[in-house]
């Protein structure tokens, strides 16, 4: 998921990532060079924890509301 005025990028981890740490990395650093917010968040927590996740996104959202 992207969130182009915000330029923040939301991605669901699964198992598969566990082995590509490293590649996940990069690409994040490389995103975040560029000025963009990345943001992971791991399948199971999204299935079971729902309202945290949408809590986390929300409030990040929202950073620059909290400043004004």
């Amino acid at each position: 998921m992207y969130a182009q005025r915000k330029k923040l990028i939301i991605e669901l981890d699964g198992s598969q990532h566990l082995g590509q740490q490293e590649y996940d990395d990069e690409r994040t650093k490389y995103l975040e060079a560029r000025g963009y917010r990345v943001l992971r968040f791991w399948n199971h927590d999204v299935m079971n924890n729902m309202e945290a996740v949408l809590k986390v996104i929300w409030d990040i959202l929202h950073e620059g509301d909290k400043k004004k």
